[in-house]
C-alpha cells in the first residue's frame, strides 16, 4: 500500500527551506566547478529519501520510526505522533514527524526539523 502525503503548513515551509538552500548550494557548486556535493544538498536528498520511505511503508526498519510525545496529533486528541528518523549520527540530526489521517491512507506530515 502507498500512503498519500499530507502536509501541515509549517512542515511545508520548513521542507521548501531545506529545498531551495540545497538548489542554491547546487548553483553555487555548479558555477565554481566543484563535484563534492554540499551539506544542504545531502540533508535535501536524506530527507527526500524518508519522505519516500515513509510514503511506501511507514514500519520501514531504516526509518526507525516511534512514537513522539510532546507534540499534540494534529486531528485527534490523543492519538500518536510518530518521529522518523531522516538523518542518524549527526550533531542536530534531523527528524520528520508525522502521523496518520485525517483520512485513510494518509500520512500527514507535522514537522521537519533538527534534533535538539
Amino acid at each position: 500500500m502507498t500512503w498519500q502525503l499530507r502536509w501541515k503548513p509549517e512542515a511545508r515551509r520548513q521542507y521548501d527551506a531545506i529545498r531551495d538552500a540545497a538548489r542554491h548550494a547546487w548553483q553555487t557548486r555548479q558555477k565554481a566547478g566543484r563535484t563534492k556535493s554540499s551539506r544542504q544538498e545531502g540533508l535535501c536528498r536524506q530527507v527526500r529519501k524518508t519522505l519516500r520511505l515513509l510514503s511506501e511503508n511507514p514500519r520501514h526498519p531504516g526509518l526507525q520510526t516511534h512514537e513522539f510525545r510532546s507534540l499534540p496529533h494534529p486531528y485527534k486528541k490523543g492519538e500518536k505522533v510518530f518521529e522518523a528518523y531522516a538523518q542518524q549520527h549527526t550533531p542536530g540530526a534531523y527528524r520528520v514527524f508525522w502521523c496518520y489521517g485525517p483520512k485513510q491512507g494518509e500520512i500527514t506530515i507535522v514537522t521537519i526539523t533538527p534534533h535538539p
